[in-house]
């Protein structure tokens, strides 16, 4: 099999900046709870509102191969797009909080969820596999430049005394943008993608979820819970401590970003599985500093910058982990059940994270988020406790098999 032909660094680039413009209408959603709450809702109808895309986005996951096979995933990605382009206008123009809203929510969920889960498997079929891990960081440091942008846009706007609903109508249009790109780089991208995205099905999905790269999906699913949970409420966060949630995501955005474009090449050269616990623990650090250190500007910053190196890091390890430990020939759809986990995370969790805001609280949120927090990081612990044993076994066993037996050793004696 001849090896793949080098990433064209234009191309790549051409690609990264898409997926920027697509990822603002994301980054837009963590401003619904503020839109929403201005219009009379709480915290419950926006987790409402956004755990709606958690349906929707199982069926992106379901037919994003279909639609990548007939189109290319340049221009699947593309066509769904334009979903979230609708999303971003639906949520700036619906009035009130009720069901229209939910709708709109559908529409972002299914055109988030090709976009995201096709992302990567582009990727994993231009890039070999000691070469991934980089090429994931570049990707996914462009998307979370994107989501962490979009509710800075929402401060920009207050500033300059605009109204909340100016970020929605800008990241409706950089999603635009994005779209427009993507079905340009369809056709150059379809010259190196030869081949097909694996549809998922309950063989495939058996196989993979029966290796070790089931970790790295439950824990892809876990921290999808921490990050939606703290990001989606942010607003009610900052509210509450009387900060300015901006501070939040540019803190997050710029660690992260720096994270992922600059040290995670370092990172993913070092040993894998202790790179998840070490930047597993910083994720835990920062949920037990927003639950009980935060008391100030300063110490809200650096809660944030924590955040983002840990969770920023800990996404690229364990993306690369989950395509490198799929069993042969699933490695797409491992990527899709990995996609999948982070949807139910990011999107699923704020519905229960709403209920428990309204019902007991914000502090009781964050107790459940350290409680999320410290269950993902023991992950890791376990993980390299049962490696530690495995090599010491394998090591016992070769130790064995090369030392004499006692029949052997009487044998030499007599000689």
């Amino acid at each position: 099999m001849h090896p793949k032909p080098p990433v064209s660094t234009s191309l790549f680039a051409l690609f990264c900046l898409a997926s920027f413009l697509l990822s603002l209408s994301y980054g837009s959603t963590f401003l619904l709870s503020l839109l929403i709450l201005t219009r009379g809702g709480n915290e419950q109808d926006a987790g409402s509102v956004i755990s709606t895309a958690m349906l929707s986005t199982f069926v992106a996951v379901l037919v994003s191969g279909h639609l990548s096979d007939a189109l290319g995933a340049a221009r699947a990605i593309a066509g769904m797009g334009l979903l979230l382009v609708v999303a971003c206008l639906g949520f700036a123009l619906m009035p009130g909080f009720g069901e229209g809203l939910m709708l709109f929510g559908l529409a972002l969920g299914l055109g988030w969820g090709v976009f995201y889960t096709l992302g990567p498997i582009i990727v994993a079929l231009l890039v070999e596999p000691q070469h991934r891990a980089k090429y994931f960081a570049l990707l996914s440091g462009s998307m979370m430049s994107g989501i962490g942008s979009g509710p800075l846009l929402g401060r920009a706007a207050s500033a300059l005394g605009l109204p909340l609903t100016t970020a929605f109508y800008i990241a409706a249009i950089a999603s635009l943008v994005g779209v427009l790109l993507f079905w340009r780089l369809g056709a150059q991208l379809k010259q190196q993608d030869t081949a097909p995205v694996a549809k998922i099905s309950w063989v495939a999905t058996r196989q993979v979820l029966s290796s070790k790269a089931a970790f790295a999906i439950l824990m892809v699913g876990l921290g999808g819970c921490v990050f939606g949970g703290l990001s989606s409420f942010q607003t009610s966060y900052a509210a509450a401590h009387a900060l300015d949630y901006s501070l939040f995501f540019a803190g997050f955005l710029s660690a992260a970003i720096t994270g992922r474009l600059l040290i995670a090449g370092f990172v993913v050269k070092r040993d894998a599985y202790r790179a998840a616990c070490v930047l597993s623990g910083l994720m835990l650090l920062s949920v037990l500093m927003f639950s009980f250190t935060v008391s100030g500007t300063l110490s809200y910053l650096l809660a944030a910058i924590t955040l983002g190196v840990g969770y920023g890091l800990t996404y690229s390890v364990i993306n690369g982990l989950v395509a490198n430990e799929a069993p042969g020939g699933t490695t797409s759809q491992a990527l899709l059940l990995f996609s999948l986990a982070y949807f139910v995370g990011v999107f699923g969790f704020p519905l229960l994270a709403g209920q428990i805001i309204v019902a007991y609280g914000l502090p009781a949120l964050l107790l459940s988020l350290v409680a999320v927090a410290l269950f993902n990081w023991l992950i890791t612990v376990a993980w390299l406790i049962a490696r530690r044993a495995s090599t010491h076994k394998i090591l016992q066993v070769d130790q064995d098999r090369s030392s004499p037996s006692r029949h052997e050793r009487q044998t030499q004696a007599d000689q």
